[in-house]
């Protein structure tokens, strides 16, 4: 647990006279140690922001609540006359102006998540108490969302072509890991040829200077930010390379920095296996199927017999032979791969246990032919045309770029791309079912194909002493930025606080009054909660009878904690699944 800020309270009065007593040691009374002095902003970032003029940012109206505009920032902070790079601004003014403390900058994740569209909707998950107080703004990191975009192909049908062989979960098999390794090597040679300009300018360390440029130019004089899930690597970044240019940081569902980067020799290891998303991911799985075991069939409805074993056995039946169902519009195989990639999407929300047990109890109704089958044939076939409906071949659509751009030039990475098959190998032997998945994600940055560099990427130290407290906050059953990592990053921050839940999905913020109130206190008046405060979700698992209409599911799964409020819609990577999405249509 992080050391907590302490005050000496030291009264004296004029003329009186202290007697030591000798069972007292006199060390008792020795003049303490003056606190550690807080960081500064290094004189090389100075050097690079400081003496650029504040942008002016030409605001309009824009999607009727909020104001838009656009800014050239410079490509390399090094050479501030030289190219630029265009990167887009959206907020949504405080509610009431007479009291507003300044700018919230929010960040949803991904890396690639659009943060204007974020901040666009945080009148939605916000609460109303921070709505009141601050202009919600969102600065869409370069390359992404609408700032000028990374673009590794020249064509849709380029990019169609390559996609092509990593459009699963994950590949399993000699013959689909050739498939997957020669896409993902095409991939990163086409971002390091084509799409070589912003590739080489996406680290997170420039994202940070941009924001840094961004508080300037909305006239703050200390930066309140508020990231989630890649955005608390961000955070971190922003908190390490401007200790002392902000006034509050809470970063929720966290990236521990030194694994980001694979700092020391952990670079030579895939970002898995330094994260352990999979390891999070597979101990929600496995709580969740021995509370539904506990729970009973009238609260869970994959509770008939061992739900770990049936679970097991419905992957090992899939393994061996895909699902196939059809319907006038077409027939569909649902493989291991796609179960596996839906399981790991379900378990991103707060219903994670009844999304669960829906999805398992329906392919076990499918495979064993039981008097369900047919509305389990039913609910699937819906799931698969919803997924189809998301297809990305027109426009142009960049978000895998975007994605492994940063991933790609923020860490160390293995060499060969070849090396990801006996990996992900050992990752699903530590961290069943979702090692592949979170394994394979990073392929295409192996470095003897992904070639482009950011020579001004940040790689720590990440432990500076923050003039004011950051903030650090993660949950018990993250799948993908597990809750180990929160507690790591807070105690590599000397000025920090770890608030956990007890919540499911991925992050905390809206699962329950608990977290959300502490995180709006802090962002509204710097106020930490107390040491070792464990919050508590507003929903567990399995604790209502299921509900007639399966609706009822669908409807509680988006509802945050608080009334008319609902949760932020993080982005996280995601595996392809033909019950969930992928990657092209």
């Amino acid at each position: 647990m992080p050391i907590p800020r302490s005050r000496l309270l030291v009264a004296g009065l004029a003329g009186l006279a202290l007697t030591v007593s000798a069972s007292v040691p006199a060390s008792a009374f020795a003049p303490q140690a003056a606190a550690a002095k807080p960081a500064s902003t290094s004189k090389t970032e100075k050097k690079r922001l400081d003496k650029l003029k504040t942008p002016k940012l030409g605001w309009y109206k824009c999607y009727q609540i909020a104001e838009c505009a656009t800014v050239k920032v410079p490509l390399d902070y090094d050479k501030p006359k030289g190219a630029k790079t265009e990167i887009a601004v959206l907020r949504v003014k405080a509610k009431n102006q007479k009291k507003k403390i300044g700018s919230l900058f929010l960040n949803p994740g991904g890396p690639g998540g659009s943060a204007t569209d974020f901040a666009l909707f945080a009148p939605n998950f916000l609460s109303d108490s921070v709505l009141e107080r601050f202009d919600v703004v969102g600065v869409d990191p370069r390359g992404i969302g609408a700032s000028a975009n990374i673009k590794c192909f020249r064509s849709v049908k380029e990019q169609t072509a390559v996609f092509a062989g990593m459009n699963v979960a994950f590949p399993l098999g000699k013959t689909e890991e050739a498939k997957y390794v020669k896409s993902a090597k095409a991939f990163g040679k086409s971002c390091s040829t084509t799409g070589k300009t912003l590739a080489g300018a996406m680290s997170t360390a420039e994202v940070a200077r941009d924001m840094e440029l961004m508080r300037r130019a909305v006239g703050d004089k200390k930066l309140t930010y508020l990231g989630f899930s890649y955005g608390t690597a961000l955070g971190q970044y922003y908190a390490n390379m401007f200790p002392d240019r902000f006034r509050a940081i809470a970063v929720d569902g966290n990236i521990d920095p030194r694994q980001w980067v694979g700092a020391g020799k952990s670079g030579s290891r895939i970002l898995d296996a330094r994260m352990k998303s999979a390891d999070g991911a597979y101990k929600a799985l496995q709580e969740i199927l021995k509370r539904c075991d506990k729970a009973g069939e009238e609260f869970c409805e994959f509770a008939a017999g061992d739900p770990v074993k049936n679970f097991a056995s419905i992957a090992k039946k899939l393994r061996a032979k895909p699902l196939v169902i059809s319907d006038e519009f077409g027939t569909f195989k649902i493989t291991y791969a796609d179960f596996v990639g839906a399981a790991l999407s379900s378990l991103y929300g707060t219903y994670a246990g009844e999304e669960i047990a829906s999805l398992a109890a329906y392919v076990d109704d499918l495979q064993r032919k039981t008097s369900g089958a047919a509305e389990a044939r039913a609910q699937l076939l819906q799931r698969i045309r919803a997924a189809k409906s998301v297809g990305f071949d027109f426009p142009y659509d960049n978000g895998f770029e975007a994605q492994s751009a940063v991933i790609c030039t923020d860490g160390k990475h293995p060499k060969y791309a070849s090396s990801w098959p006996a990996s992900t190998a050992t990752r699903d032997i530590v961290a069943p079912y979702f090692g592949r998945a979170w394994g394979w994600l990073t392929a295409q940055c192996a470095t003897n194909t992904w070639k482009v560099k950011d020579e001004d990427a940040y790689r720590g130290p990440f432990n500076s002493r923050t003039a004011k407290p950051v903030l650090v906050v993660g949950n018990y059953w993250d799948p993908a930025t597990n809750y180990a990592a929160s507690v790591s990053s807070s105690k590599l921050l000397p000025n920090s606080r770890l608030l956990s839940s007890d919540n499911w999905g991925h992050t905390a913020y809206g699962s329950g009054v608990c977290a959300t109130n502490a995180i709006d206190a802090y962002l509204l008046s710097g106020k930490l909660p107390a040491k070792g405060t464990v919050c508590k979700a507003a929903h567990q698992p399995f604790t209502t009878k299921i509900p007639t209409d399966p609706g009822d599911l669908s409807a509680n799964a988006t509802k945050a904690a608080k009334p008319g409020k609902q949760l932020p819609p993080v982005v996280a990577p995601k595996p392809v699944s033909i019950l969930t999405g992928g990657l092209v249509g």
